[in-house]
């Protein structure tokens, strides 16, 4: 492991395997449920403490717009954009992690890093959606995605008003998963040329983690580094409670076959080195390609699951600088795609 980043994790006790969650995956609902809200807590804290000695991003301003969800709830957006701003720009629309049960875009760690994305010259549109668990919950698939798809929307017919030329769907971990499924469902429904391309970054997309297949061999050898697999499967649990959906390409992308993928826009997926989710992402990857899709990998060195968002900014700031100039460079070399 690159040793900023473990350094970063031994300074809040996170540099071992930790112990297993107290539940099996088959535990009752309410049971999963009240121990995810718990590990929410304990992961805001986390965040909260670690970004709390980060310097803020200088040169974005920020609006928050609210507007109707998938289901006639009501959603917040956050807006941030370059202050000296001038004329449209490539838009990012944004999901937050959190295996699509806990955290949100309200959180320090998002604000800052749509911060981030935004100050290298975009506008990102960041949605706070329904989570299966936690103070967002618990709302269990398909309501977060339906939340997903409903600000994508806002934001695609709304693009002149906020600033944006053409957009981009780009989310971490659950958030690459939504902004997966978001793209599916486009392509599926016939829309998906309104999107420009896809940034995935650590995507969480296969929900096979109660029974780790042996293909996805990095779900065995990096088992532990920051995430486990046995407390992903209780997010599971949360998420698609008594596993109706796990071949449903929808809540876990690594299930779309080659004609929903078939049309995507171009796609970046982005992995890290030591995390239990790169083979699933890497296998998307391949999948794309089949699919005759123009996609591209990336993978960081030395990085856990988001390392490169989630820590790099404490002491190891080139990493995540080097990821906010990938995703600007893709999402400015797409957006001159005439072909889109």
């Amino acid at each position: 492991m690159d040793p900023r980043l473990l350094a970063t994790l031994a300074a809040y006790g996170l540099d071992t395997n930790g112990a297993p969650p107290p539940l099996p995956p088959d535990a009752p609902v309410e049971q999963i449920i009240a121990f995810a809200d718990a590990t929410e807590n304990g992961f805001a804290g986390l965040f909260a403490a670690m970004f709390n000695g980060v310097p803020p991003v200088e040169g974005v301003t920020r609006e928050t717009i609210t507007t109707q969800g998938g289901d006639g709830n009501e959603i917040t957006l956050f807006v941030h954009r370059p202050a000296s701003a001038d004329g449209p720009l490539p838009g990012v629309y944004h999901i937050h992690g959190g295996g699509m049960v806990l955290l949100a875009a309200a959180n320090p760690e998002y604000v800052w890093w749509r911060d981030r994305m935004a100050a290298t010259g975009l506008v990102v549109v960041g949605v706070e959606y329904r989570n299966g668990a936690g103070k967002l919950g618990p709302h269990p698939f398909p309501a977060g995605l339906r939340d997903c798809i409903a600000g994508l929307r806002y934001t695609l017919d709304h693009r002149d008003d906020l600033g944006i030329s053409q957009v981009i769907v780009s989310g971490e971990s659950g958030g690459g998963n939504l902004s997966l499924a978001t793209s599916i469902t486009a392509n599926n429904e016939g829309w998906v040329d309104e999107i420009s391309g896809v940034y995935a970054e650590c995507p969480y997309i296969s929900g096979a983690y109660a029974d780790p297949p042996p293909e996805l061999t990095s779900l065995h050898e990096n088992d532990g580094y920051f995430l486990r697999c046995d407390l992903m499967a209780l997010l599971v649990s949360a998420y698609d409670p008594g596993g109706e959906n796990l071949r449903n390409p929808r809540a876990w992308p690594l299930n779309a076959s080659t004609p929903d993928l078939a049309g995507f826009p171009p796609t970046v997926i982005s992995v890290n080195e030591l995390d239990p989710l790169r083979d699933e992402g890497l296998q998307f990857l391949r999948n794309l390609w089949a699919a005759g899709v123009p996609a591209r990998g990336r993978v960081t060195p030395g990085t856990t699951h988001a390392g490169d968002i989630l820590l790099g900014p404490v002491n190891a700031p080139e990493l995540t600088d080097a990821t906010a100039e990938d995703l600007r460079a893709f999402a400015y070399a797409v957006a001159h795609n005439p072909a889109r």
